[in-house]
């Protein structure tokens, strides 16, 4: 629980960590704004004791030396302008250090989450994620402002005025004093009360931002399964117990901050002037001295509005922990283990030695596969739901390592291939073509420092080069957010020529065909021809009728290889399993077409 003293710890761990790995190279500027703090701190304290001196040596005795006046207010006058441009440069300073830092530490994060492994975004949330990325990397910026501007400022002004009382008057010092334990004990109070408030409001936020995106990305099923009151009143009961908690928060903050230190003040200077005046009759105390009373007043607020900015700020410290926190936490997330580098994809050869997966102990996916893919060869992977296609894919693409059996390219195993090389030289189509909100010479070369050439031949071999060559400003054409201004059919298009602009020597289609008219997967079907020979083709496959012309076809049942050979070889297996599913897509497509009716394959076209 965020509250109980372990989780705490905890936090206090998980958020220092954090400030330190920003903190590291910005050391010398944070050393430098803390000596600037310091000698504030001294010029500030320096003030009251200046007003003293003149009360008590030139007013009160009536002592008109005029240059001593002069040089005495002079000096009261340099040290405030000198504390106050320090207090300047100091807060600019810290500002830089902190901005820079939140630059530095979201970049890290950024790229820390680009190496995580694809187990971790089988568990992760969309929103959540962004939240960490954007949001609680602001922490940092926070934890030094408030940390090393305000806490530290504020216990260093602590820390001089105590000084400047205790030379003028321990006694009355004393009881000054007696507001820091109060204050102390203020913050522990409110830090227990409020502490699983703010980390409860902190989760609820993220819940939020992930229900956002969600309901964003799914706004056409929400729309057309009419369950947007649903979502609607979802989102409110998470809003309402976001608000509920920052309820909590802000009556913790209401009643242990500002309110009781300025309660506190008022008794200080009551209790002071009581002194003063019980010692300005002759208590056994002995006399007080004018000054010394102007200096305490001037210090005792010296003492309490640090120490209330404290108190104030511990909110947004508290806050900004947690965010920390929650960075550090995705920080320490495992990346994936980079490869040995001692191998190359040259021949596009995959060999499948003895591979057994689960995703969860005790429940095998696969089961013993042994394969051979010949380099140039086409091979597709078809089977029911659930028969392991998709986790065949992701073992080849080294999404998910491969704890008992072996895959090797071109005789090395994959995880001793080097990263880079290997996402060169292997191109992937997915299911579920990802587009970005670019132009689409941006979307075919992803980045890579490919030329115009390179990008239209690719396209070219996707056939797809005449319907970008006819938008309005061809490749320089923006496709909008997630591609939508293609059809799915185009998209897919699209993803296929990114992954040929690569030029890999071996190609995995993942489902590529399965939400596409089957005028477009005769396009698809052409494309993959043009590359027979050239590059090794493995496709899992719904729709059998892309596979059909394969030099081999492997049926998986239950992780297990059920079946094996060409589309004859397969349809002359009496009763065999290929057979029952070649010849139900037969049936429901002739079904399709006697009701005119073509489903969910007629996207080809927008």
């Amino acid at each position: 629980m965020p509250g109980a003293p372990e989780g705490r710890s905890r936090l206090v761990g998980d958020a220092a960590a954090l400030l330190l790995r920003a903190a590291a190279p910005e050391r010398h500027h944070v050393l430098r704004a803390a000596a600037w703090l310091l000698l504030t701190a001294g010029l500030e304290a320096l003030g009251p004791l200046i007003g003293k001196w003149l009360i008590d040596r030139y007013l009160l005795p009536r002592d008109a030396q005029l240059g001593a006046i002069a040089g005495l207010l002079l000096g009261a006058l340099v040290a405030g302008f000198a504390a106050s441009w320090l207090r300047y440069g100091q807060l600019v300073r810290l500002a830089g250090v902190a901005m820079r830092s939140v630059q530095r530490v979201r970049e890290e994060v950024y790229r820390h989450v680009l190496r995580l492994p694809m187990s971790f975004f089988d568990r992760a949330i969309t929103g959540q994620l962004v939240s960490r990325v954007t949001n609680d990397t602001e922490a940092v910026k926070t934890l030094y402002v408030q940390v090393l501007f305000v806490i530290l400022d504020s216990l260093l002004v602590l820390v001089g005025t105590t000084a400047a009382m205790l030379w003028l008057d321990w006694r009355l010092m004393l009881i000054v004093a007696t507001l820091v334990p109060v204050a102390v004990l203020v913050v522990i109070v409110y830090q227990r009360l409020s502490a699983p408030a703010v980390s409860r409001t902190r989760e609820l936020r993220s819940e939020l931002n992930a229900q956002v995106a969600e309901s964003i990305a799914g706004m056409q099923v929400l729309q057309a399964s009419n369950a947007t009151a649903r979502f609607r009143d979802r989102f409110a009961a998470v809003n309402g117990s976001h608000y509920r908690s920052r309820r909590r928060e802000l009556r913790a903050n209401a009643w242990l901050l500002r309110p009781l230190l300025d309660l506190l003040n008022v008794v200080l200077m009551a209790a002071v002037i009581g002194v003063f005046g019980l010692r300005g009759h002759g208590g056994v105390l002995g006399p007080l001295e004018v000054g010394i009373l102007y200096a305490f007043v001037n210090y005792i607020s010296r003492v309490t509005e640090p120490l209330t900015q404290i108190t104030m700020q511990f909110s947004q410290l508290q806050q900004a922990m947690v965010g920390a926190a929650r960075v550090q936490v995705l920080l320490k997330e495992a990346e994936s283990p980079p490869a040995a580098d001692r191998g190359r994809v040259t021949q596009g050869a995959i060999a499948i030695e003895h591979l057994d997966f689960a995703y969860l102990p005790g429940r095998p996916v696969l089961h013993g596969l042994d394969l051979q893919f010949a380099p140039g060869s086409f091979h597709g992977i078809v089977g029911h739901t659930g028969s392991g296609k998709s986790t065949l894919l992701a073992l080849l693409l080294r999404f998910y390592p491969a704890p008992h059996g072996a895959i090797r390219i071109d005789g090395t195993p994959v995880e001793a291939i080097a990263e880079d090389h290997f996402r060169d030289r292997v191109g992937v189509v997915p299911q579920e073509p990802f587009l970005l909100a670019a132009t689409a010479r941006e979307n075919i070369a992803m980045g890579r420092p490919l030329t115009d050439a390179q990008v239209e031949a690719a396209a070219r071999a996707a056939h797809v080069h005449e319907f970008i060559a006819r938008l309005e400003q061809g490749y320089d054409t923006p496709l909008g957010e997630g591609g939508a201004r293609l059809s799915v059919g185009q998209k897919q298009l699209v993803a296929i020529a990114r992954a040929l602009a690569g030029e890999p020597r071996i190609l995995f289609l993942d489902e590529a065909t399965s939400h596409i008219d089957s005028e477009t997967e005769q396009v698809v079907q052409r494309a993959l021809a043009g590359l027979r020979g050239k590059v090794t083709i493995v496709a899992i496959a719904h729709r059998l009728s892309t596979v059909r012309d394969a030099d081999r076809i492997v049926v998986l049942n239950h992780g297990r290889i059920a079946e094996l050979g060409t589309h004859g070889e397969l349809m002359a297996i009496a009763d065999g399993l290929y057979q029952r599913l070649y010849l139900l897509q037969q049936l429901e497509e002739a079904d399709q077409q006697e009701t005119g009716d073509s489903g969910p394959q007629a996207s080809g076209s927008h």
